[in-house]
């Protein structure tokens, strides 16, 4: 990793900020779209780019906002990479949130957020706190290929657990589906089922598929040539050079997932789940353990 002092953290306009403290990832997930050539990274991906003021440009900008709202993160790079074990850059940038009255969005694939969950709950109790966990395969010897640096589906699910225990809504990422090998009706409802169960408040599913772009596209079938010889030459013959690679179940699938959702009440589209995501309540202040 290699340290930047940044210009500015937040993205976005009044009502909703983005920010990434991190540049780049450790967890070596195959399908992983920030590769792509059209982010500009120059430096390796895994060479992890640490925004070192990232605290201190976030309190600048949080203390200057009148309006409260959602600061979200994890969109571009996981808050929970292995550097933040030493680091701790996310869980400062937390307290700032917190600090100020902000709401936070939080998106892993990581069990290390559970290192945070007095901040989460604080923040849950005085604003809005929303964690978002990426679930692709039900099967972890398959998890352990497609994302072998993070912990598996299993341990993603017992997160799922411990904050819906604490209160703290959560949403699922149902995506990548990879065309011919995580793309059945079984891995779907299995993941589903555990989203029920856990008390998912929605689900994200961009329709039941992949996307490949220059620099993920090559990353992608590189992995595949590694762990499913053949594979790549099946992409190729049925997709060619596209962008979007749909599964042939895509239709299923869909079906299945939205059954589940409509049943059990939960939001099933991007739109419904990115609106949630973004309201802020009206929450009287409470005193906090921090602030002690």
């Amino acid at each position: 990793m290699h340290f930047v002092d940044a210009k500015g953290i937040l993205t976005g306009k009044s009502g909703y900020y983005g920010m990434n403290i991190y540049r780049g990832c450790s967890h070596g997930c195959i399908y992983c779209d920030s590769r792509s050539k059209c982010y500009q990274f120059t430096h390796p991906f895994e060479d992890i780019e640490v925004k070192r003021n990232a605290p201190e440009l976030l309190e600048k900008a949080l203390r200057s906002k009148r309006k409260k709202c959602m600061i979200g993160t994890g969109a571009m790079s996981d808050p929970y990479m292995h550097c933040e074990e030493e680091l701790r850059l996310t869980r400062k940038c937390l307290g700032i949130i917190h600090k100020y009255g902000f709401g936070a969005a939080i998106q892993t694939k990581s069990d290390r957020i559970l290192q945070d969950i007095d901040l989460l709950d604080e923040i849950n109790r005085s604003a809005k706190c929303v964690v978002q966990i990426t679930l692709t395969t039900y099967d972890d010897e398959l998890c352990s290929i497609l994302e072998p640096n993070v912990c598996n589906t299993k341990r993603r699910i017992e997160v799922l657990e411990i904050l819906q225990e604490r209160g703290i809504p959560t949403v699922v990422w149902l995506t990548p589906i990879l065309p011919f090998i995580n793309d059945s009706a079984e891995n779907i409802t299995s993941i589903m089922n555990e989203c029920v169960r856990t008390g998912v408040k929605g689900i994200i599913d961009f329709g039941m598929g992949l996307t490949l772009r220059e620099g993920d596209r090559e990353y992608y079938y590189a992995a595949l040539d590694k762990h499913f010889p053949g594979m790549k030459q099946r992409y190729i013959r049925t997709y060619g050079n596209t962008y979007e690679l749909p599964s042939p179940n895509a239709k299923e699938l869909t079906a299945v997932y939205r059954r589940i959702c409509m049943e059990n009440r939960m939001l099933s589209t991007p739109d419904d789940c990115f609106r949630y995501m973004g309201e802020m309540p009206e929450k009287h202040p409470q005193i906090s353990i921090f602030d002690l």
